[in-house]
């Protein structure tokens, strides 16, 4: 299922494409994330956090809905950071 299913626009998913190619904020995040679980990514609350921060990180201003359909979406991936399925599933949508 694509992330615009979720209702998250194309221009955004770009921009941070885009802003992710800095190394500095490439690694920022990378930091942030580096420790998560999939149980994490099925904590709505840790979830809502993570994308906060991310959001700090990249400089971006989002809504209340944006928040809300990047962790409904997020949560809906089922992702295990662990599994590289997952995550080539995952880069294969945002390439």
């Amino acid at each position: 299922m694509s992330y615009q299913n979720y209702g998250i626009r194309p221009q955004l998913v770009e921009r941070i494409k885009y802003k992710m190619k800095n190394p500095v904020v490439k690694d920022r995040i990378r930091q942030l994330l580096g420790n998560v679980t999939k149980y994490d990514l099925q904590d709505r609350p840790k979830v809502r956090k993570l994308v906060k921060a991310a959001a700090v990180i990249l400089q971006e201003q989002l809504t209340d809905t944006q928040e809300d359909q990047i962790v409904a979406f997020v949560m809906g991936q089922k992702i295990d950071p662990n599994n590289t399925f997952h995550l080539l599933k995952l880069w294969g949508m945002f390439r």
